[in-house]
């Protein structure tokens, strides 16, 4: 089974783009972020003709998260990530798909810092991580797949100081997704490819593409059940290449059945 995660960065704007991959990639469950798009002008319709089932939360203007799957459809059990029944930004949903369970999140940016916005970004993460807790707890087996908006280490980020101040990089956010680390989940890319750089976004500007100054954002963190069967994993980096692409790339793993 493959399982892959898109910060698409517009859905409807990167259409063309989303199913040019998914032709391409085929992953059996796919998790997107930054729909850009309401609820209602997710292209559910384009999605079903290329042979996927969708369980989405959209969001004018911004975040959105959405579950695709090829073989049947998600089952939805959360539409929001618990802990702030006041927070009503579209950045998690988790549905049961084909035996397992799949948050799909979209931690915020969190820039600039120190402001409101680092001080929810600290939040969410927060109350991610007594999610998580809670989820092993219950013993599902379960993977929390998208764009952490972090990149964990300086392994994760090509060689430079230009980004010292951002939100990206600083240590709570990192310590955060290190905790999470700790209290069992296991980082999916980081353990395929051990201590090679591997990146997952790369901004539009300074040629940063073409010089592969990137950083791993987009990761997946899973249970101890779907660790073991994890056989391989991968970044889609030519998509990043294309006209009209997000500035992330594709990133899947591949689980034994």
């Amino acid at each position: 089974m493959k399982i892959a995660t898109f910060n698409i960065n517009n859905v409807n704007k990167r259409l063309p783009n989303l199913l040019r991959w998914l032709k391409q990639s085929k992953p059996d469950i796919a998790c997107l972020q930054e729909l850009k798009c309401e609820t209602n002008d997710f292209p559910e319709v384009d999605l079903r003709k290329a042979g996927y089932h969708a369980a989405w939360e959209g969001q004018k203007s911004w975040n959105g998260v959405a579950i695709l799957s090829r073989r049947s459809p998600p089952i939805v059990t959360r539409r929001r990530l618990p802990g702030d029944p006041a927070d009503g930004q579209a950045r998690y949903i988790e549905a049961a798909v084909e035996g397992l369970l799949i948050g799909c999140v979209y931690l915020p940016n969190g820039n600039p810092q120190p402001s409101p916005k680092f001080d929810y970004k600290m939040k969410w993460f927060a109350r991610l991580a007594r999610h998580a807790a809670q989820l092993q707890k219950e013993g599902h087996p379960t993977l929390l797949v998208g764009d952490y908006n972090v990149a964990p280490t300086d392994l994760d980020i090509y060689p430079t100081k230009s980004w010292a101040k951002d939100a990206l990089v600083q240590p709570a956010p990192r310590k955060a997704f290190a905790a999470l680390l700790t209290n069992g989940w296991t980082d999916a890319l980081r353990d395929i490819f051990g201590n090679e750089r591997v990146y997952t976004f790369w901004t539009y500007w300074r040629d940063r593409f073409e010089r592969d100054h990137g950083l791993r954002l987009d990761h997946f963190l899973l249970s101890n059940a779907i660790a073991v069967r994890m056989i391989e994993a991968g970044v889609d980096g030519d998509v990043r290449d294309e006209d009209n692409a997000s500035d992330h790339a594709p990133a899947w793993i591949r689980l034994a059945d």
